[in-house]
């Protein structure tokens, strides 16, 4: 299993990732990790018809990646994976998934949060997450489409950036 690409969004899976990310990541299934989501058969339903090209789709709660990751469901898979929260992937991590790369993208504001990009944002919780994450060897980077820069996210930075 390789994992291709994590990106936290708060949209999952919507037009910039069909028609940019999953093309750019080399994907063959994309991964979206929401328990309200994955619970609610309408939104599942229709983010499915929304699959890019050549990709298969989950739609799964967290408690099921990781019972899939653990039990070596997708050793052969090339995964776009998609969440809205950092708890997500440090859980992931922490069950031995291994995430070279986080992407952030788009967020929405939190109160009394930091924002990290010009669109994305992060509570306490969520900033605690992203340093374990940078603790665990995660690259953190804020990018919205593949053609923007990438910007760095580092501990110092998060540290640094103040109430919004």
């Amino acid at each position: 299993m390789s994992i291709v690409l994590a990106r936290i969004d708060n949209r999952l899976l919507h037009g910039i990732i069909v028609t940019q990310w999953a093309p750019q990541s080399g994907s063959n299934r994309v991964m979206v990790i929401d328990d309200e989501t994955a619970n609610n058969p309408v939104s599942k339903a229709t983010m499915k018809m929304a699959r890019p090209a050549g990709n298969a789709i989950s739609i799964i709660t967290e408690e099921k990646a990781l019972t899939n990751f653990k039990s070596g469901k997708y050793d052969p898979e090339k995964l776009l994976i998609l969440a809205k929260e950092p708890k997500i992937f440090l859980d992931l991590v922490k069950a031995g998934v291994s995430i070279d790369k986080l992407i952030i993208g788009g967020t929405t504001a939190r109160e009394n949060g930091i924002q990290i990009s010009k669109r994305a944002f992060a509570n306490s919780e969520e900033v605690e997450d992203y340093k374990a994450l940078i603790d665990a060897d995660v690259r953190l980077v804020s990018q919205y489409v593949p053609a923007d820069k990438e910007v760095e996210i580092t501990k110092k930075f998060l540290e640094g950036q103040g109430e919004i």
